[in-house]
């Protein structure tokens, strides 16, 4: 199977107050598929873990062209798109009743080492499933996003029971689902198109906390752009750090310092409204 996908009407649950797809529910779409297709291809949990590897999920960026309304028919597909140095790549995206991609997306996987913990070259993996040569969701390797100086404190979060996922750490998309709960209801409900880019550096388990950060910057084609981070204090209770880590920490008083840092995530938003 070169591509998976599943079709069906866009669900009550998917959908915000202006009744289209939230950003966080394109990110439960999009982990359901990668998963679903890896167990396909022999390349799952189960699989992974008795051979002494494991997916780490450590990039992923997203464009929404058009986001579809509740009830709308659509199709979500992912599919493999082999591999660059370190990384294994994974290509998504959602189509309309006519076929046309209103959402794509690509991300990066590191194949780690259970037992040293450490990256290996994915080649072995990859080579055993289809490569879907000149088939792009997008083009590139999703960016390397570096932490912004101008940031601000706006909030924090504690790792509670439903962000946290069979892994025993929050799940990839609940930290979508932490970004839009920063934003004016107004600003997601407007969203005609969208960008987003996000770089997972840190797990973050049950009962740690989390604090994030803002910072909104100009983006040459879209209404409103900010770069959010997540930061773990260093009180954190068992503060482990993963090979995604690095980056600097903070203090909480709403300014930059230069201690050492054990960021969990770093994000970039852009959206660009409705026209009127």
């Amino acid at each position: 199977m070169d591509i998976q996908q599943e079709s069906f009407n866009l669900r009550f649950g998917a959908v915000d107050r202006s009744d289209r797809l939230t950003l966080a529910a394109t990110f439960d779409f999009f982990q359901e598929a990668a998963i679903n297709h890896a167990e396909a291809l022999g390349v799952g949990r189960d699989a992974m873990v008795k051979t002494g590897q494991i997916w780490v999920l450590s990039r992923l960026s997203a464009a929404w062209d058009r986001r579809p309304k509740w009830g709308d028919p659509v199709t979500v597909r992912s599919w493999p798109r082999g591999w660059e140095k370190l990384f294994a790549l994974r290509d998504y995206d959602i189509r309309d009743a006519a076929g046309i991609p209103v959402v794509r997306g690509r991300s990066c996987w590191i194949i780690l080492d259970m037992e040293k913990r450490r990256p290996l070259r994915p080649q072995a993996v990859m080579e055993t499933m289809p490569a879907n040569a000149g088939l792009n969701a997008m083009d590139g390797i999703p960016p390397s996003l570096e932490s912004r100086g101008d940031g601000r404190l706006v909030g924090e979060r504690r790792a509670r029971y439903s962000d946290v996922d069979y892994n025993g750490h929050v799940n990839n998309a609940r930290y979508v689902q932490w970004i839009q709960d920063l934003l004016d209801m107004e600003t997601l409900e407007n969203c005609g198109r969208a960008r987003l880019d996000i770089n997972y550096l840190g797990e973050v388990k049950p009962g740690q906390t989390v604090e994030l950060w803002r910072a909104d910057f100009p983006a040459e084609g879209w209404d409103w752009a900010a770069a959010f981070e997540g930061r773990r204090p260093d009180n954190n209770p068992d503060d482990g750090r993963d090979p995604r880590d690095s980056g600097r920490n903070h203090k909480h008083d709403g300014k930059r310092h230069d201690a050492p840092a054990a960021p969990a995530f770093r994000c970039e938003l852009r959206i660009a409204e409705d026209p009127c």
